[in-house]
């Protein structure tokens, strides 16, 4: 056995998802209904509809055999591009079902709608400041306005007084809207002009991920969603910054509704460091939204990685 410890790096690592979606079966069912009638892209049906379980219960029996200790709620808000309005419109109390009920392993992102600036934020404060959510999630691409446009200045003012990260998503979006207002290079003039604000640029910001990992080189203040993929799919610059000495604190992981054990195991074999993979998967979340390190009595994840495939892979498409 002497050449074991070489031939595997094993780490025991309790992961936290930073996106994720209601799924309750009631939540996925009206959504089926609103997108009836909205036009629907290629890939979109190709991968099928989000991820829904029969009970909250259930879900956490999946993270639990996952190794996966705490998953993010979004109160993600959707406008239709198309027929122009808000299709996916998640509220408060969607979320709450989680958090109140579980807290230990739930936890809220509060939304946000451009089109409701006042609504909006008087929300956000009710969501962090009463019911204890750590952030926001924005999904920009239906209301058509670029992620530095004056209507999401508001937020940003409000996540720096309330001290909480704005998580958007960056890049392509799978649903039939324009993508090109998440560039993540708009992170680099946001930074300009709230530099003690707190971001994430989610879905890796394909296809311009070389923009996002530009800005995250750049400030000390944005980092790089590691999620929507599975990992095998990753491009090498991904998986060099994440190895890389300004990377490694500035990542984190979510799967936006992929398998949890499935993107764990394909996590471990990107060959990673145990001190990266320790970060990735949980420590920088921890310090980034400013999380209890308390250990629950998850199944740890273990991960074992015998070697890197450098194989360049056909990329799977993030919603």
């Amino acid at each position: 056995m002497a050449g074991s410890k070489g031939a595997n790096q094993v780490e025991k690592i309790k992961a936290i998802d930073f996106m994720y979606y209601v799924a309750t079966r009631e939540f996925m069912e009206q959504w089926d209904r609103a997108k009836e009638g909205e036009l629907v892209c290629r890939m979109e049906k190709a991968i099928g509809g989000l991820p829904r379980f029969a009970s909250i219960e259930e879900m956490l029996r999946q993270m639990d055999d996952a190794g996966v200790e705490k998953v993010f709620i979004t109160q993600c808000k959707m406008w239709s591009y198309w027929r122009k309005w808000m299709y996916m419109d998640t509220q408060l109390e969607d979320v709450l079902q989680y958090t109140e009920q579980y807290p230990d392993r739930f936890v809220g992102l509060a939304g946000y709608n451009p089109f409701r600036i006042k609504e909006s934020l008087a929300e956000i404060e009710l969501a962090v400041t009463k019911h204890g959510f750590k952030g926001v999630y924005v999904h920009i691409y239906g209301f058509d306005i670029p992620l530095n446009d004056p209507k999401m200045y508001p937020l940003f003012a409000k996540c720096v007084e309330l001290d909480v990260p704005v998580s958007m998503q960056v890049g392509h979006v799978l649903e039939a809207s324009p993508s090109d207002g998440a560039r993540p290079m708009f992170l680099d003039r946001i930074a300009c002009d709230f530099p003690d604000l707190k971001m994430i640029g989610a879905h890796t910001g394909w296809p311009w991920v070389d923009e996002l990992l530009s800005v995250c080189y750049k400030w000390e203040n944005i980092w790089f969603g590691v999620d929507a993929w599975l990992p095998k799919y990753l491009s090498p610059q991904i998986v060099q910054f994440i190895n890389s000495r300004l990377g490694r604190d500035r990542c984190i992981w979510g799967t936006n509704g992929l398998p949890w054990k499935e993107s764990l195991r394909q996590l471990c074999d990107l060959g990673l460091k145990e001190d990266v993979q320790r970060k990735i998967l949980r420590e920088n979340a921890l310090e980034l939204f400013k999380l209890s390190s308390k250990q629950e009595s998850t199944k740890p994840l273990v991960c074992v990685s015998p070697g890197v495939d450098t194989r360049v892979q056909p990329l799977m498409p993030a919603r």
